[in-house]
């Protein structure tokens, strides 16, 4: 049996619902996620509005764009692990939602990346410090949204947010002498981007009400599907089509961002491995230096097509099976079975 006609809107946001959503016990589910995500989307609509002109054009320009909201919908997801989607679920989605998107304006700005979600990123239409302000101005907000649920969200905010700039902060800064660059780019994806999949995922179960056992189960599964997310996007980012991406082929390496296909061809001690990591080495720094960052597109065409790449994709499944193999506590039924699912397809999306 395939899912409601209602999953047209998670389809539109991961092409997946299927795989997600499948089989008769996913009907009931996607259409509670559905309405929920309306929800979320409402209230969103609602924290991006400011009465300045400037903030309002700027806060809601990401917001406009698109977006997957993932983590909308794994809040709204492992809340039918509980009560369902209460009012509360829908407030801390709708604040991890805009801390997410926060966390995007000052991305680009320390990335000097030129497009986000298809459109010309926004400290490239404000600048800088503009970008930088709507990044604070909307963790402000999540602020405010979580401050109205009690300490307890609060707590979760302020940690993850905690790790979020740590994470943000150690990709800045690189690895020592003394660190293994491939176990260290891994916590710097587990910070910023499993830890706020993890909120998520944690945050349904909060408040909704579930049994807090399910509580740490939800969070490891959403910390290792976030690092799984983000070892494809670092596959996807050397697409050939911007169309599936969003941005300029490369863009974190023509940054100077070390992504794992990268890390993985830099650990290879073979005559071309070298040759290629010297090719994009010399090309990262030519265009620090002001030239054309189009002189990397034939070395990172080669990347694209060399073992590393493939290489990434395994590692990203291992971090799916690790992510499905943390729901072992949670019951059999539909939401376990749509995580899995979940975990399943955001290692393949490259597939």
């Amino acid at each position: 049996m395939t899912p409601s006609a209602s999953s047209s809107r998670i389809a539109s946001q991961l092409g997946l619902a299927e795989r997600i959503f499948a089989g008769p016990r996913a009907r009931r589910l996607i259409d509670g996620v559905e309405a929920g995500l309306d929800r979320v989307d409402a209230n969103l609509e609602r924290e991006l509005h400011v009465s300045d002109a400037l903030a309002d054009a700027t806060s809601r320009y990401l917001f406009d764009a698109g977006g997957k909201r993932v983590r909308p919908m794994l809040a709204l997801l492992t809340a039918h692990l509980g009560s369902g989607v209460t009012d509360d679920v829908v407030e801390a989605a709708t604040a991890l939602e805009l801390t997410h998107l926060g966390s995007l304006y000052h991305d680009d700005v320390m990335d000097d990346a030129d497009k986000r979600r298809g459109v010309p990123s926004a400290h490239s239409v404000w600048g800088n410090n503009v970008a930088i302000l709507t990044g604070d101005l909307l963790f402000a907000r999540a602020s405010q949204i979580m401050a109205r649920l009690g300490e307890g969200a609060i707590r979760l905010q302020a940690n993850t947010f905690e790790r979020l700039v740590l994470g943000q902060m150690h990709e800045t800064v690189g690895p020592t002498d003394a660190d293994d660059r491939v176990n260290f780019y891994l916590q710097v994806l587990a910070d910023k981007t499993g830890s706020l999949i993890a909120a998520a995922a944690k945050s349904g179960v909060i408040f909704s009400n579930a049994p807090r056992e399910y509580e740490e189960p939800v969070r490891v599964f959403g910390e290792a599907a976030g690092v799984a997310f983000q070892l494809l996007d670092d596959v996807i980012d050397l697409s050939a089509d911007p169309d599936e991406t969003g941005k300029v082929p490369g863009t974190d390496l023509r940054a100077g961002v070390p992504t794992m296909p990268y890390l993985l061809l830099a650990r290879r001690d073979e005559p071309d491995a070298r040759a290629l990591r010297e090719r994009i080495d010399d090309g990262v720094a030519r265009i620090a230096e002001g030239e054309d960052s189009a002189l990397l597109d034939e070395p990172l065409a080669m990347l694209r097509a060399d073992r590393s790449t493939g290489e990434t994709v395994d590692l990203a499944n291992a971090w799916s099976r690790d992510a499905i193999a943390a729901l072992d506590p949670i019951p059999d039924g539909p939401v376990r079975e749509a995580l899995t699912r979940f975990a399943q397809a955001v290692a393949d999306r490259s597939s």
